[in-house]
Formats: C-alpha cells, structure tokens, sequence
C-alpha cells in the first residue's frame, strides 16, 4: 500500500495479471489489491464484486484454450479430443473447474469454446441442438473428472496413506478387495480419458446425426422413470434441480 502521494492508478489488465499469479483457487479481492499495492476499494472501478473479479480471470485462462479440430477426424474422435483438451487444461489451472462448473459460459471467451466446438460437429452432419447436446455430454464429463483430481490436488499432503487405508477397510469385503488388486491401477488422467471414450462411444450411439434430439430424451425419460421410486415426482425433481455447467447449456423444457 502507497503512503503518500497520488493512489497508483490500476486498470483491468493490471487486475487480471495479478488475478492470474494468484490464480483462481486463492483469488480474492484483498489478495489481488495487496498485490497491486492498492486498497480494495480501488479495485470497485473495474469491478463490482468477487464474483465479477472471478469471471475476468476465468475468460483470461478460458481465451487461452485452443481446441484442436482435426478435419479428417470423424465425429467420435473429435469429441473424444475435445474432452481430453478441456480436462488437461482445466487441470492446469487450479481452481478453474469451479469456475466453468457455474454458468457457463460466462463471457466470450467461454462463448467461443462452445461454438467452436458445437461448429465442429455441426460441420460432421449434426444439428446445432444436437452438436450442444454431444459438447456438453463429454464437457461435463472431462470438466467433473478435472474438479475431481483438483479437489485431490488441494488434499495431496497424506493422499497415498489415506488411499491405503481405503484399499484396505476392503478386506472385510474379501471379493471387493482381490477384484480392486486384479484391475488395472490407473493414474487419474489415463482413467479420465477412458471414461470419455465410453461417454463419446455411448452418447454418439444414441444420438446419431440423423436422429431427433427429442427422441432421444423422451427414450431416456422412459429409462429414468422405470428405475424412480413410484412416488418421486420426476416433473417435479426436473424443473427444480439446480443446472450445472456445461449441461446447463441445454435448452430448458418440460420435456
């Protein structure tokens, strides 16, 4: 903090380098105007709160996310390439799985990811309703798994110890505990990838590019409702449920 003399003089490039060395896990007003040598008040030109700080760091890592779009790729490894972009990036970046988890997209850079994605399939024979529903089926995968190896990051100190004790409160379940020892033992990343190539292999089954995407909601209602207690309210849990990012992208109806 300046004593003395006129107040240093900030502007957004300024919030945003400093919201970036501090990254968006610890990001907060305090931190980033004690490291522009500023008070916090200073910052309320450029931005109106944390939640508005938040998103201009957010679109600055998002804009830095080139998505790879391979023209002799067919569609199941193009998606399958997206999510594994998105996830790699993702968790490069402390703190940002939380940032694309709520609202997505926020702002343009977000906006841009998401229609250059939804062009790439629409340029594969897909509708635009369609090509929203296949991005977000694979983005809320890579994105779920890259909170997830965040989350664990953020506990790494004891993580193996803690893993072990879990390995081994199986023992009492001897059959869980020799099946765990015979599966392959994969990294979070290689398991990551795995589970969007069976997300890519089953949404691109369903839903081929000359299919309704009503349809196919209506075929997986159809699955849900047979398996729902008979007294829950499936319309009810539907409209009420809080979206999060990216399947919140897909247009809102009672279906």
């Amino acid at each position: 903090m300046r004593i003395g003399g006129r107040p240093r003089q900030i502007g957004i490039d300024d919030i945003v380098a400093a919201g970036r060395d501090i990254g968006l896990r610890e990001l907060s007003l305090g931190g980033v105007a004690s490291r522009l040598g500023v008070s916090s008040a200073a910052l309320y030109r450029h931005v109106e709160n944390r939640w508005g700080l938040e998103q201009l760091v957010g679109e600055s890592l998002l804009s830095d996310l080139e998505l790879p779009d391979d023209p002799a790729a067919d569609v199941p490894t193009q998606l399958l390439t997206f999510g594994i972009a998105l996830f790699d990036f993702v968790v490069e970046h402390p703190g940002l799985a939380s940032y694309v988890q709520t609202l997505f997209p926020r702002g343009e850079a977000g906006r841009r990811l998401l229609s250059e994605e939804t062009a790439a399939i629409e340029r594969r024979g897909y509708s635009t309703d369609a090509a929203i529903v296949l991005c977000s089926a694979v983005a809320t995968q890579a994105i779920g798994h890259a909170a997830a190896e965040d989350a664990q990051r953020a506990r790494a100190e004891g993580w193996e110890a803690r893993r072990a004790e879990a390995v081994e409160g199986m023992r009492d379940i001897g059959r869980l505990h020799e099946a765990h020892h015979r599966l392959p033992q994969l990294s979070m990343p290689r398991y990551t990838r795995l589970m969007l190539a069976a997300t890519v292999r089953a949404i691109v089954d369903i839903l081929p590019p000359d299919r309704d995407v009503g349809e196919v909601f209506d075929e997986l209602e159809s699955l849900v409702a047979a398996s729902e207690p008979p007294s829950r309210d499936v319309a009810t849990s539907r409209t009420t449920s809080t979206s999060h990012t990216p399947s919140s992208l897909t247009p809102a109806k009672d279906l």
